[in-house]
């Protein structure tokens, strides 16, 4: 095997573009590991620990190339990255036709059309400037960057109030505007359910089995992460409440977020009970609706017919594993804090002393320097390899997200892995929470065949893949699912 590592002085690409190259890298016969990421300090790290060395000078607007090849492929290996940098590079037609210069600032971009939504995904550090001047420019912003500082995030929020505006994000993953899925978005159906989400994959949920409801949603206003802490006091939040209270075509709103700080949760309750539009809450903590609960509270409120539920169950019975661990393999935050939720209401508190477990890979202890598990498998799937061979282990619960950015065949990695862990394992279940829908480019159903022939039990909705789980867990299977 040959290392190549070269530094490209002042070569800046933004990180979703890195990763997408270093995967695709990755995938390439002979190609035993790459990674193509600017040289921060935690991208160094990540270099490290790949086993490549790079050179001190390297620096945070640098691009660093780490390839590691079988001997005699270096050339071919270069040839293929430099065409999936010029690919990424390649700007978009212009409006002006031939000839047309490309906009260089976020303000003059948008003074060439009517655009209402300005999507920044550039280093955290930069962004509030480009922000700044997309706000100044009369355009709402979604920052889908992360890392970007707090007191950066209040200032731009405030600014955003003080001209009618939104800001959705740092770390806004999903949203859908006026049917438009930006970042990670599934497709779904038009309808009248507007959602304010301080969660991306508790958004996705949503709006799948909303869609699998028959019903669609008219805005996802994504609103970041920390919206709903106590420094932010959900500004954005406040602001996506109201325009949905006033957009013509909402009728109901659901505010989806992971555990908000609770004076925050009681501002947002209050701002929510003077609005004209009903809300419903979806929280992954006690006392209040898991994702599924909330669905099913907003059709009841719109008088819409509650389904069973899409599921696709295994034909196989491995033994009931009690007295064995669950292990929780996720790659949405929030579809996590759900299952441990449901688990700790189920268990008690003690779960990890009982051996059960819940991992979020897509947290950044995992993803720096490498692509989100929606888009880039490999550490859960060295994850889901590890536990099968742990005879602690009695069932596996994992997330798939489907979707526009997510990865394009999902199961065509997994199920092999899933089906090679059954089969040294009899006595090991597997469950699947699988959100997306059939309109999805990776079409739900496809893949749903697919996790289940390999002897997943698949389910659409979370909540009712995690109480399956632990149905294996702890009791008899639960009436209408397999074993």
């Amino acid at each position: 095997m040959t290392d190549w590592v070269e530094v490209r002085r002042g070569s800046y690409h933004d990180s979703v573009t890195l990763m997408r190259v270093s995967r695709l890298m990755s995938e390439r016969p002979g190609v035993a590991g790459a990674m193509v990421a600017m040289g921060t300090g935690p991208n160094r790290e990540m270099f490290g620990r790949m086993g490549f060395g790079v050179p001190d000078e390297a620096g945070p607007d640098d691009l660093v190339v780490a390839v590691r090849v079988a001997d005699g492929g270096l050339d071919e290996a270069r040839e293929a990255l430099d065409a999936l940098l010029r690919e990424a590079s390649r700007p978009p037609a212009e409006p002006g036709g031939l000839g047309a210069a490309p906009a260089r600032t976020t303000g003059s971009a948008a003074s060439r059309g009517d655009a209402t939504v300005a999507l920044l995904s550039v280093p955290g550090p930069h962004v509030f400037p480009e922000a700044m001047d997309a706000l100044d420019a009369g355009l709402n912003v979604m920052i889908f960057s992360d890392n970007v500082p707090l007191a950066e995030e209040i200032a731009l929020k405030e600014a955003a109030a003080r001209r009618g505006l939104i800001v959705m994000g740092p770390d806004c993953g999903t949203a859908v505007i006026g049917g438009a899925g930006l970042g990670f978005a599934n497709a779904v159906r038009p309808g009248p359910v507007g959602v304010v989400a301080a969660s991306g994959t508790g958004a996705q949920q949503l709006m799948c089995l909303l869609d699998a409801a028959g019903t669609g949603v008219s805005h996802v206003l994504g609103v970041g992460g920390r919206d709903l802490s106590p420094e932010v006091s959900g500004r954005s939040a406040l602001s996506a409440l109201a325009a949905l209270d006033a957009d013509p075509g909402t009728e109901l709103i659901v505010l989806v977020s992971k555990p908000p700080a609770p004076q925050v949760l009681d501002l947002i309750r209050e701002a929510a009970r003077r609005l004209d539009t009903p809300v419903v809450f979806a929280l992954p903590m006690p006392g209040e609706d898991d994702l599924t609960r909330a669905a099913e509270k907003a059709l009841k409120a719109l008088g819409r017919a509650v389904p069973e539920w899409p599921r696709w169950p295994s034909s196989r019975r491995p033994a009931r594993a009690g007295g064995r661990a669950l292990r929780g393999l996720f790659a949405g935050g929030t579809l996590r804090d759900e299952a441990e939720m449901i688990a700790r209401d189920a268990l008690g508190r003690d779960l990890e002393a009982r051996g059960h477990r819940f991992t979020d890979f897509g947290d950044d202890a995992y993803t720096r320097g490498r692509a989100h598990p929606m888009i880039d498998p490999t550490l859960r799937l060295e994850a889901l390899r590890d536990e099968a061979a742990d005879t602690g282990c009695g069932v596996l619960l994992l997330d798939v997200v489907l979707g526009h950015g997510a990865e394009p065949d999902p199961a065509a990695a997994l199920a092999p892995v899933i089906a090679e862990a059954v089969k040294d394992r009899p006595d090991l279940a597997v469950v699947v929470s699988l959100c997306g829908t059939p309109a999805d480019p990776q079409d739900r159903d496809r893949q749903a065949a697919a996790l289940r022939d390999a002897g997943a039990d698949v389910f659409a909705s979370n909540a009712q893949a995690a109480r399956h789980a632990l149905a294996l867990v702890e009791g008899p299977p639960a009436e209408g699912t397999s074993r």
